[in-house]
């Protein structure tokens, strides 16, 4: 490891936080050259501080340490991120003998300067503790490795040397910082504090001092590991080579065997992250996987992420539903034996894993949405290769299951994770065809605000990146995956589900939207323009609702349709007939789909919108048809909007949001409801559903 401190990058700075001051300005540098390196803290993971001095608003100067606040991550850290505590007070609450975490989170909020700033780290007594003006925190992964062993303290010394101290294992908080103070008063001149399978601390009396210290101590802790126990870096015999489609395969199976029931049809689903580097698919082949996935994690500060265990698969499990949830219930089972062997008064969390590993494959995160399973992904990369280092070492040994319960149900630790409501498709991964359209831009806008992953599908490439562009603004670009096809292809539309499959876990609600006009009368009609039609509006219907059916009962957790048809279903037009019957077609279809389906808890629904015009992103099918529609009626495009809207009962006009609107309604299943149409029409007495 190598310092990446540069003079220039540290001016820039602090120019930019100069109303911060230098002190917080190059704080707020080294703790992003900290986070940036995932080998030193993962996703929030480690703390920083700074002591320094700040006039309050009577012109009095206040000496105070600025510690990382909670839900900051040091990648990103701004000023704002490391608020100020007045040092003194904090100082004086190390000289009591105990301290629950509720009385030292009230204790150590009330000298806050700046009473609207997030909770300090669990560590800031720890941070005040240490004289020195910089400490740095984190939970290196080679510190880690070799404290994870027998003679874990041995190896530690040997790699870091004299100038160190080495604690064992004790709980954050209180105690963590009375012992930190305990060691440093008793040896003053030591340059870094080791925790034992918690991770190191650096200090020093400028930041850039404090920094490079924990590169040189988590270097030297590399060279030594790396020296008794090569990395492996490159696959093996063992590994096939089909691994994107047995992934594409286990996915759905995975994800619906690890949803948690939350009522007779209704499930906790969880968002999927799958890894398969060639390291990775080596060290998942080794004969001794399976048992290091069921030791603890590198650091029992990951538990809150991805549990204490994983759960390890051979290939032929993986891609078999049934020996899967067999699997999983052990595991289960195994989960609930060690909650009720430690539990006091706590509520379980789901037993179900966070993490699957899947012999020569890969490592399977899962969260409850993309941002948690990519975290629960990339500690679990970092956590097998350790683990077998750590094995190749000698012998891998994480702290009892005691302590690791102690720190997975630890108030404070649950406290990250926070209380709020989940979205009402919180979980939900919704597949829409036509996605590059209006109506599609709306569905797809109203799902994400819902809370469900998208994943878009159009055949218009430029269309679709326009709209993935938007939706991703405006949310987050993790939640949005993209596949131009050409619904009217079988192949390719189930190869657009593996690809779904393969970023978010599978499906949960289908959206056939796909849709395209032709204005002719049935005398003038050209037979290949009516087939063409047909092909897209019934043909492309069926190939998504073929292949949704396989991961629906892949997944077997239920799930929705919302079949997107149209007014023309019950009320057609003149000159419009090979739109109109081939959007009947698939109206029939979805009906046949909610007979089908039912055994699997599908229900399927059909929405019949009408002259819904869009803003922002055009309709596609009124870009066909609105000009010759326009021309017929003497309008321009707004009298024609106009027209449509004074044409309905309601007298008002119909957005995607609408039709988006409708399809979140079907999605959450709060009504047993399927087989059902609803109008999203404004009211068009003729298209009544009967």
């Amino acid at each position: 490891m190598q310092s990446r401190w540069s003079d220039q990058e540290a001016r820039v700075f602090v120019e930019r936080y100069a109303e911060a001051g230098e002190d917080l300005a190059l704080r707020v540098y080294t703790s992003r050259l900290i986070g940036q390196d995932e080998d030193l803290v993962l996703h929030g993971g480690g703390n920083t501080s700074v002591k320094t001095t700040v006039r309050d608003i009577t012109g009095d100067d206040l000496d105070v340490v600025c510690v990382k606040g909670s839900g900051w991550n040091l990648a990103t850290i701004e000023p704002a991120g490391i608020p100020a505590l007045q040092l003194e007070p904090l100082r004086r609450l190390l000289a009591l003998d105990g301290m629950t975490d509720e009385v030292m989170v009230n204790q150590v909020r009330r000298q806050l300067l700046d009473v609207s700033a997030p909770n300090p780290s669990v560590e800031a007594l720890l941070h005040a503790s240490l004289p020195h003006k910089f400490v740095d925190h984190t939970h290196a992964d080679a510190i880690l490795i070799l404290s994870n062993q027998p003679n874990g303290e041995q190896l530690l010394r040997e790699a870091l040397g004299d100038d160190v101290v080495i604690l064992p294992w004790v709980m954050p908080g209180f105690p963590l910082a009375k012992d930190v103070a305990a060691a440093h008063a008793a040896n003053p001149d030591c340059r870094a504090i080791v925790l034992l399978n918690h991770g190191i601390f650096t200090f020093a009396d400028d930041a850039r001092a404090s920094y490079e210290a924990m590169i040189e101590f988590v270097d030297r802790a590399e060279r030594s590991l790396n020296e008794k126990a090569p990395r492996i870096a490159a696959g093996s015999p063992e590994c096939p080579d089909d691994v994107a489609a047995i992934a594409a395969q286990a996915t759905p199976i995975v994800r619906g065997a690890i949803a948690a029931e939350t009522g007779s049809t209704s499930y906790a689903r969880r968002v999927l992250e799958f890894r398969t580097a060639d390291d990775l698919r080596a060290l998942t082949a080794r004969d001794d996987c399976a048992s290091l996935m069921k030791q603890g994690p590198l650091t029992p500060d990951h538990s809150l992420r991805t549990k204490a265990t994983y759960l390890w698969v051979d290939r032929e499990t993986a891609t078999d539903r049934d020996a899967f949830r067999a699997a999983v219930d052990i595991y289960v089972a195994d989960y609930r034996a060690y909650f009720d062997a430690h539990k006091g008064d706590e509520a379980m969390l789901d037993p179900h894993p966070n993490v699957v590993v899947i012999e020569g494959v890969g490592v399977i995160g899962a969260g409850a949405d993309k941002k948690a399973a990519t975290i629960a992904a990339d500690i679990a990369e970092h956590t097998v290769r350790g683990k077998a280092q750590g094995a190749d070492l000698g012998e891998y040994v994480a702290l009892p299951p005691a302590q690791l319960f102690e720190m997975e149900y630890w108030s404070l630790q649950l406290a990250k994770l926070g209380k709020q409501q989940p979205p009402r498709l919180a979980g939900q991964v919704a597949y829409v065809t036509g996605a590059a359209g209006a109506i599609g831009h709306g569905i797809a806008e109203e799902l994400l605000a819902a809370g469900a992953h998208v994943f878009l599908v159009d055949i218009d490439q430029n269309g679709l990146d326009r709209v993935a562009g938007l939706l991703g603004e405006r949310f987050s670009p993790s939640m949005v995956g993209t596949a131009a096809v050409d619904v009217t292809d079988a192949a390719a539309v189930d190869a657009s589900f593996d690809a779904c499959a393969l970023q978010f876990g599978g499906v949960d609600c289908l959206v056939p939207n796909a849709g395209v006009a032709h204005v002719s009368t049935l005398r003038d009609m050209n037979p290949a323009d009516f087939q063409r039609v047909v092909d897209i509006n019934l043909g492309g219907t069926m190939t998504v609702l073929r292949a949704a059916a396989k991961t629906f009962e892949q997944q077997d957790t239920g799930g929705s349709i919302v079949l997107q048809a149209s007014k023309n279903v019950f009320s057609p037009g003149a000159s419009f007939g090979a739109y109109s019957a081939s959007k009947a077609g698939a109206h029939q279809l979805g009906k046949i789909a909610a007979l089908e389906l039912a055994p699997l808890g599908v229900r399927v629904n059909m929405v019949n919108a009408d002259a819904v015009f869009g803003k922002g992103v055009s309709s596609k099918l009124w870009d066909e048809v609105g000009p010759d529609r326009m021309k017929s009626r003497g309008l321009d495009e707004q009298g024609l909007r106009d027209y449509y809207k004074e044409r309905s009962m309601l007298k008002c006009e119909v957005t995607p949001a609408h039709v988006g609107a409708a399809v979140v309604f079907f999605a959450e299943a709060s009504t047993p409801t399927t087989g059902a149409t609803l109008p999203v029409d404004a009211g068009v007495p003729g298209a009544f559903p009967r």
